[in-house]
């Protein structure tokens, strides 16, 4: 198996220098080829911890390795039309199998079966410009974007297997974990329990209209068969996700930034926290399973409030807030039913590195009281469950990082994260996660 992914990082890598060799920098394109590869490597320190669970961070020390690489794939169909391909490879995991932290410290792991590499399908997806205006403007080449000229003001189609948080919830300062924050709060809004499979990928059909001072966006997506589970529910007309985000850019003399409001609304067979803490008591159901439903009906909904906004050419600011209701299981993302987060990101000009980066975030993370009561019941759902919850606080967390550039193609971070109340328990923690992240582009 190792030797099977050095095979697929040397050919991606070849493929993608052959790319770079075939670009000119004055051409739009027709093909593009794209590569990255982050590996990282993240540990955290012993702890106090009286009692543990089955979704429990281990007390004792622990490191894990994490590695992803993709290839990205794009064609122009025709005028206004292409497609993108995505294969990926990731192998590894997080500590503890990425359980005990709602926010989990490394936004490149996922709940996944086995650590060995595993070769899938990322994205496969379409996506075709409609004018709306003759004006158009220039988008530079990138991972699933074509260098092409593009129009102002245009609807946008986009249909296929992509990330739902490619296109929603973006935030220029903290979004990307492999190049950025790498906590799944800063990275996402830990609130929005976006429609994903086991490693973050869905069907879906998404519309935008963007013109240069607002764009609106709307999504309908299927969900997972289970909770955090790796296959897709083909009954849409019982099981699906629609998302909706209006954006508002923002200038202030050359400084750019924006204001995004999302909205959201999954329809699974995730059960209602009350109801199953209703049949654990009256014993028609001990089990207290809020990872396989067993009957559609299940409704979550909830907001996110996001925005960012460059201060200077080296600093630049950023905020979340979201809440969901608090009442349905957690069926994909993570179990964060309120979060709060601010932070900012600094360039490394004053020190002469221009293209480094340094940022410091502050996360707050809670749960509603029907989950609260689940955990405390003795529940589990696929992130957390210490196996009891009796001194309730909310999650907090702190994390910064400094990126810097090694040459074109290559960052290395080194990034700390302090956690207090893992899994919303003040029975546990506080604990530091520490972290070396490399990552290639091509």
């Amino acid at each position: 198996m190792k030797k099977f992914l050095l095979k697929i990082i040397i050919l991606f890598a070849c493929l993608s220098a052959k790319a770079q060799l075939n670009y000119t920098a004055d051409s739009t394109e027709k093909w593009s080829q794209h590569f990255q590869l982050t590996v990282i490597d993240q540990s955290h320190n012993a702890f106090k911890a009286p009692y543990s669970g089955d979704n429990s961070l281990s007390p004792a020390h622990e490191e894990a390795l994490s590695i992803t690489t993709s290839l990205f794939f794009g064609h122009k169909l025709w005028n206004n039309a292409s497609i993108y391909f995505n294969p990926e490879v990731s192998g590894g995991s997080g500590v503890s199998e990425a359980r005990g932290v709602a926010g989990f410290p490394n936004g490149e792991t996922f709940r996944i079966g086995s650590p060995a590499p595993a070769l899938y399908l990322a994205r496969l997806f379409y996506r075709q410009y409609i004018p709306l205006s003759d004006a158009r403007e220039l988008v530079d080449a990138d991972a699933n974007q074509l260098r092409e000229y593009v129009p102002r003001t245009r609807l946008v189609i986009t249909a296929g297997k992509i990330a739902l948080s490619d296109i929603f919830d973006n935030n220029q300062y903290s979004h990307d974990p492999r190049s950025q924050f790498m906590n799944w709060a800063l990275m996402s809004n830990g609130a929005w329990d976006y429609p994903a499979n086991t490693r973050g990928y869905i069907d879906a059909v998404v519309l935008e209209y963007i013109n240069p001072s607002w764009a609106l966006r709307a999504a309908g997506s299927l969900t997972p068969t289970y909770a955090n589970g790796p296959d897709f529910d083909y009954n849409y007309f019982k099981a699906h996700g629609q998302t909706i985000e209006f954006t508002k850019f923002t200038d202030f003399d050359g400084h750019k930034g924006a204001i995004r409001l999302l909205a959201y609304r999954n329809v699974t067979k995730a059960p209602a926290y009350r109801d199953v803490i209703n049949s654990y008591n009256n014993k028609t159901d001990v089990s207290l399973d809020v990872i396989d439903g067993k009957n559609y009906g299940g409704v979550k909904y909830g907001f996110g409030l996001n925005g960012d906004q460059e201060l200077n050419k080296n600093l630049g600011v950023f905020f979340r807030a979201g809440w969901n209701d608090g009442k349905t299981a957690t069926w994909a993302f993570t179990e964060i039913d309120q979060t709060l987060s601010v932070g900012f990101n600094c360039k490394g000009t004053a020190w002469h590195r221009p293209d480094d980066t340094f940022g410091i975030a502050g996360d707050i993370n809670g749960i509603s009281k029907d989950h609260r009561d689940f955990l405390a019941t003795g529940g589990y759902g696929f992130i957390i469950g210490d196996g009891k919850l009796t001194n309730y606080k909310a999650e907090s967390i702190f994390e910064t990082y400094y990126s810097a550039k090694i040459n074109t193609n290559l960052f290395v971070s080194a990034d700390y994260q302090f956690v207090a109340n893992p899994a919303y328990n003040a029975d546990r923690g506080p604990v530091s996660f520490f972290a070396i992240r490399a990552h290639v582009e091509f």
